[in-house]
């Protein structure tokens, strides 16, 4: 079944088509225990920068500044970056400013870095999304991927934020957001071409290759994602 010009991607402001709610960290214990840097034991999968005080990115440790980073999101989350590596006092991160596959660096004396025991795997040809924890599977899920004219990027990209939306929305009940872009737009689409993990009005397309190239989920798997995925985690698209 096709899609809504207007279902996918995620926006790239709050301000866009569909209106947001940030999820509060009360209302996801996982997350609130991952802000306040309580002991998580580490699986395979990675650390996340919490940032703390404002400072700039860059393309390479002490390199040009290319973009402000301040310590909460355009949506007004707390700013957490997946951590992807480190040289001396220089966090390797993955930020939403910055092109896909392009990695940026922030000084670790701004950010309080903490482990993450979630990662997300997502098979594009299986159409189906991993949680790991602890390098465990702790849930699969079905998803819809991107059309032949619009597919989903494939790649590393990371969680920024964790949205209820607020009225009828072609997301659904929530949205997951990431820091990867869009680069095959619809076209005369106007909302923004930031990727997603969502919900769906359209649950019949979940399993197909559906959508602008968001990942669309169940609304039951979707509100899992939200109250238990930690900000900053690495999310794998693979082919």
């Amino acid at each position: 079944m096709s899609v809504a010009a207007r279902s996918d991607p995620a926006p790239a402001r709050a301000a866009s088509h569909a209106p947001f709610t940030v999820l509060p960290p009360s209302a996801a214990p996982p997350l609130s225990r991952h802000l306040l840097g309580a002991p998580v034991r580490p699986g395979p999968a990675s650390e996340s920068a919490v940032v703390q005080r404002p400072t700039y990115l860059r393309l390479a440790p002490g390199g040009e500044e290319v973009a402000d980073v301040e310590p909460y999101t355009e949506f007004g989350s707390p700013r957490v970056f997946a951590v992807v590596g480190r040289r001396g006092r220089w966090l390797a991160v993955l930020a939403t400013e910055l092109p896909n596959a392009t990695v940026g660096w922030i000084p670790a004396s701004r950010a309080a870095v903490v482990a993450d025991a979630y990662k997300i795997d997502v098979s594009v040809s299986r159409r189906l999304l991993t949680v790991y924890r602890n390098g465990r599977v702790a849930h699969e899920l079905p998803v819809a991927v991107g059309g032949d004219s619009t597919p989903t990027p494939i790649g590393r990209f990371a969680t920024t934020d964790k949205l209820l939306t607020t009225g009828p929305s072609p997301y659904g009940c929530c949205v997951l957001a990431l820091n990867g872009h869009q680069s095959r737009l619809a076209p005369g689409w106007t909302g923004g071409n930031r990727l997603a993990i969502h919900a769906t009005l359209q649950p019949g397309t979940i399993g197909e290759a559906a959508s602008l190239g968001c990942l669309r989920v169940g609304a039951a798997d979707a509100r899992w994602l939200v109250t238990t995925i930690p900000l900053g985690t690495l999310v794998e698209i693979r082919s």
